[in-house]
């Protein structure tokens, strides 16, 4: 059994989802204590509950400690079955948590799976703290795509903070061995696109037209590309999401609306982290810097990649994979935002 400090470093909802994932996948049960112990709500919050359940459903597992705001969890997984699957976020408590986190934790598994699988998720598609679906669909999937890991991810219905709402579908494929056991980013290659993506829910146009114009006006030297429109969700909301298409990476940058939050404040930090990243050395953005490790050591490739940041969330989520896998070589130079893992 591996014991896992859910305190530890960042101390986030991360541990326990890498914990998840691995113990799944590799077959290795575990217990977590402290989880999520230094948050302001400590403990297994509705979007952890749905991820724990749905890892518990897909694997068969033996849980304990699976209740909203414990504090401990151990978990035995059986085996993984593919198929069709239904979770809902807000099924135990109303709710926005973010269905993109569910899928950090069940996304592994699945792809483990002897047949392929359809999931159906309910919940916040774009809420505070958590990958936008948009990020989800246009940079991490497509980046693990080079490792033979193919999902197909759609939107049916936006979910904002507070009410989530919001709905998700994937389809996942069994994983088959990479075609080359080496992968390296550390050169961006030449700047194919920039696109800003403005969108409004329930909410006037005008938002999101002048979220657009901000963003064009601080990117306008990358002569962008601009999609604006009005979505479907059960709430008020309204995000920008800038995506940088490299020849050997994509990237994406978000900033999110909320009230009193004037329409180009919204766009003005999206572009500007945007803006950091392309000024900077590094080649993955730090929000997929953070993701990739799970998806490489699964894939047992051999893979060096620069990021623009090496943070504590990244460091966090590397401690808890070399729990379950030791005898894996985990590298990561801070100065120079290098990582590596064999």
């Amino acid at each position: 059994m591996i014991i896992i400090d859910g305190s530890y470093g960042e101390g986030g909802g991360q541990i326990l989802r890498t914990s998840l994932s691995l113990s799944a996948c590799l077959k290795k049960p575990f217990f977590i204590n402290n989880i999520r112990k230094g948050r302001a709500k400590p403990g297994i919050l509705p979007q952890h509950l749905t991820a724990i359940n749905a890892c518990s459903q897909i694997t068969q597992a033996t849980v304990e400690g699976n209740e909203l705001f414990s504090l401990t969890l151990k978990f035995i997984p059986k085996t993984i079955i593919g198929g069709e699957y239904y979770f809902n976020v807000a099924e135990k408590k109303k709710s926005a948590g973010a269905v993109t986190l569910v899928i950090q934790a069940i996304l592994p598994i699945l792809f483990f799976a002897p047949s392929p699988s359809k999931i159906k998720l309910e919940g916040g598609t774009h809420v505070p703290f958590s990958p936008i679906f948009d990020y989800l669909e246009n940079v991490l999937l497509l980046t693990i795509k080079k490792f033979s890991f193919f999902c197909q991810a759609k939107i049916e219905r936006y979910g904002f903070y507070p009410v989530g709402g919001g709905r998700v579908v994937l389809a996942v494929e069994p994983f088959k061995k990479a075609t080359q056991n080496f992968f390296e980013f550390l050169t961006r290659g030449k700047l194919k696109r920039v696109k800003i993506i403005s969108k409004v829910g329930k909410l006037s146009r005008s938002i999101a037209q002048r979220q657009a114009e901000k963003a064009y006006q601080i990117l306008k030297d990358f002569n962008p590309e601009i999609s604006i429109e009005e979505i479907e969700s059960p709430s008020p909301g309204t995000y920008t999401f800038i995506f940088g298409e490299f020849e050997n990476i994509n990237v994406g940058f978000s900033s999110l609306g909320e009230i009193g939050k004037p329409a180009e404040k919204v766009a003005e930090e999206a572009a500007k982290e945007f803006l950091e990243y392309y000024n900077s050395e590094g080649v993955v953005d730090y929000h997929l810097a953070d993701q990739l490790p799970v998806f490489i050591i699964l894939s047992n490739i051999h893979c060096r990649y620069q990021t623009n940041k090496i943070t504590n969330h990244l460091k966090t989520n590397l401690w808890v994979i070399q729990k379950f896998l030791p005898e894996k070589k985990i590298i990561f130079d801070e100065e120079k935002k290098l990582v590596e893992i064999y």
